[in-house]
C-alpha cells in the first residue's frame, strides 16, 4: 500500500476533529471513568476481527474490519493517565478509520442532509426563474447590497425572522379553517398547534433513500467539477508549456502590478452589480438558448484564429533557455604517507581534510570512496563531461577555502601537503625562524602562516591532497505517472 498518492490533495495531518457537544455535567466527569472508557475503547480497536462467528456480525464484516485493522494500525491512546484539560487540543477526539463507526456516520448523516438538498434545489429554482418575481426580488436585495455594502450585515438577520421566526410562528398559530378568500389572517389567541421540530428522516422512510440518491448525485457533480477545473487551469499554471505558462505568468504578474496601483479608481459597486445581473440573467432559458446558438454562429469559428494570433505572439515575444544548467563539482583525491618514500592512495572525498578541518580535530575519518569510479553526480544531476580533470590552479583553490598549515606545489601534479612543523626547527639560509624555544619550558611556539609554496625541505606531513573537477548538467525527470493506469 503506498505511503500517499502523488499529486493528490489529501489531509495527512492531524485528523479532521469531532465537535463535542456536552452539558456541563458531563465537562465534571472524574479521570478514572474517562480513563477506564479510553481503556474500553482501545480494546475494542484492538479485538476488531477477533470475535468468534457467533458473537453477531457478518462475516463480511468482520473481515473488512480486520483487512483495514492490519492496513491502518490504531493509534495510541494511552494518554489519560493524567487530569483531562478539555480546553487542550491535546483531547480531542479525533477516531481513526472503523467501519462500523463510518457506517453509522453515514446513516446520521444521510438522515440529516436533506436541509442542504432544499437548500441547493430551491438555489437552482432561483437563478433559473422558475418563478420570475422571486429572481427579480433577489436581484433587487442583490443591487441594495452591491450599492450599500453595510446592507451585508442586516442580511442574516433578516433571514432569521423570514426563514426561521414567521414560519415557526404560523405552525404555532395556524390560520382559522374558512373557505372564504376574503378572510385575513389573525395571530391573537394562545397558540393552538405544537411547535415545530427539526428532526432526522427515518432511515426505512422514502425521504432516506432521495437524501441518498442527492448525495450520490452531489458527488458526481463535485467529481466532474473538479475534473473539468483541472483541465482548463492545470495545462496554462502548471508549465507543461513553459512559452504559454509564462506568458500566462506575465499577464498575471502585469494584472497584479497595475491591479495594486489603480484598483481604487474603479467603481467595484457597478461592476458587481452588473456581473451580477448579467450571471443572473444568463440563467434564463430563453437568453441561454439565445447565447449558445450566438457561440455557435459567430464565436466558435473564430476560436482558432484567436488561439493562432496568440500562439504567433508567445512565439515571437516570449525566449526560454532551453539549455540546462550546468554546475561544476570537484572531489579531493587523498594520499597518505607510508613512512618511507610512497604515498600510499587511500580516499576519494569530498572535502581536502586539511590540517584543520572538523574531521582532522575531532580525530575521524575522511569520508568518501576508495575507487576513482564510484565517485556519483549529486542527486538529480548527471555527468555531462566524460572524465575528471585535474585542477591546476591549486594555490586558488586553498585560498578560497583559507586552508592553513599546508605547502601548495604550483607545477607538476599539484598536490597540497600538510606541514609538518616539528621538523622545522630552523631556516638554513639564516631567514624568519619558523619555530621559536621557550627557554626553561621545553615547549616550542610555531608561527605558522597560511600556506607555503613547495620548498623541497622535507617537510611533508601525513596527507597530501589535489583537486579533481567535472562538469554536471540538472537532470530531466521523465514523468511515468500516466503509465501506472
Amino acid at each position: 500500500m503506498d505511503e500517499f498518492t502523488s499529486e493528490a490533495f489529501a489531509n495527512r495531518d492531524d485528523p479532521i476533529p469531532i465537535i463535542s457537544v456536552s452539558d456541563h455535567e458531563e465537562d465534571l466527569q472524574d479521570v478514572e471513568g474517562h480513563s477506564s472508557k479510553r481503556q474500553r475503547l482501545k480494546d475494542k480497536l484492538q479485538n476488531v476481527g477477533e470475535r468468534k462467528p457467533e458473537s453477531g456480525g457478518s462475516i463480511q464484516d468482520r473481515l473488512f474490519a480486520k483487512l483495514l485493522q492490519q492496513i491502518i494500525p490504531v493509534e495510541e491512546l494511552d494518554q489519560a493517565q493524567e487530569p483531562i484539560d478539555k480546553r487542550s487540543r491535546k483531547y480531542v477526539n479525533r477516531p481513526g478509520v472503523s467501519l462500523p463507526l463510518m457506517t453509522s456516520n453515514f446513516r446520521r448523516f444521510n438522515a440529516r442532509i436533506g436541509i442542504v438538498f432544499v437548500f441547493q434545489n430551491r438555489l437552482i429554482r432561483l437563478l433559473s426563474w422558475r418563478v420570475p418575481t422571486h429572481t427579480l426580488s433577489f436581484l433587487a436585495v442583490f443591487t441594495f447590497v452591491c450599492i450599500d455594502p453595510y446592507l451585508l450585515s442586516v442580511i442574516p438577520l433578516a433571514a432569521t425572522l423570514l426563514f426561521v421566526m414567521v414560519p415557526s410562528f404560523i405552525v404555532r398559530h395556524p390560520p382559522a379553517p374558512t373557505d372564504l378568500p376574503t378572510d385575513s389572517y389573525s395571530a391573537n389567541g394562545p397558540p393552538v398547534a405544537p411547535p415545530s421540530d427539526v428532526r432526522p428522516v427515518s432511515e426505512m422512510s422514502k425521504d432516506f433513500f432521495r437524501n441518498m440518491r442527492d448525495l450520490q448525485n452531489s458527488m458526481e457533480d463535485f467529481s466532474r467539477i473538479h475534473d473539468k477545473v483541472v483541465k482548463v487551469v492545470a495545462p496554462p499554471t502548471n508549465f507543461s508549456n513553459e512559452t504559454f505558462s509564462s506568458a500566462v505568468f506575465l499577464l498575471l504578474f502585469a494584472t497584479s502590478c497595475t491591479m495594486f496601483i489603480a484598483s481604487h479608481i474603479l467603481p467595484w459597486r457597478a461592476i458587481f452589480v452588473i456581473s451580477g445581473w448579467v450571471l443572473t440573467c444568463l440563467g434564463h432559458p430563453t437568453l441561454q438558448s439565445a447565447f449558445l446558438s450566438t457561440h455557435e454562429d459567430h464565436f466558435r469559428p473564430r476560436e482558432r484564429q484567436a488561439q493562432g494570433w496568440l500562439s504567433a505572439w508567445i512565439e515571437r515575444d516570449i525566449t526560454l533557455d532551453l539549455a540546462p544548467e550546468m554546475r561544476e563539482v570537484e572531489v579531493f583525491e587523498l594520499q597518505r604517507h607510508n613512512g618511507g618514500e610512497e604515498w600510499e592512495s587511500w580516499i576519494f572525498s569530498p572535502s581536502p581534510y586539511d590540517p584543520l578541518s572538523s574531521e582532522r580535530v575531532s580525530g575521524n575519518r575522511a569520508r568518501g570512496t576508495r575507487f576513482f569510479e564510484d565517485v556519483q553526480p549529486p542527486p538529480g544531476w548527471e555527468w555531462s563531461e566524460k572524465k575528471w580533470v585535474l585542477d591546476l590552479l591549486s594555490r586558488e583553490w586553498v585560498e578560497d577555502r583559507m586552508i592553513t598549515g599546508v605547502e601548495v606545489e604550483t607545477e607538476g601534479e599539484r598536490w597540497v601537503y600538510d606541514i609538518d612543523y616539528e621538523r622545522d626547527s630552523y631556516d638554513a639560509d639564516g631567514g624568519d625562524e619558523s619555530v621559536q624555544s621557550l627557554k626553561g619550558k621545553g615547549r616550542s611556539k610555531v608561527n605558522r602562516k597560511t600556506w607555503e609554496e613547495g620548498t623541497g625541505l622535507g617537510r611533508k606531513g601525513q596527507w597530501r591532497r589535489r583537486r579533481w573537477v567535472r562538469s554536471v548538467r540538472r537532470k530531466v525527470i521523465v514523468d511515468r505517472s500516466s503509465g501506472k493506469g
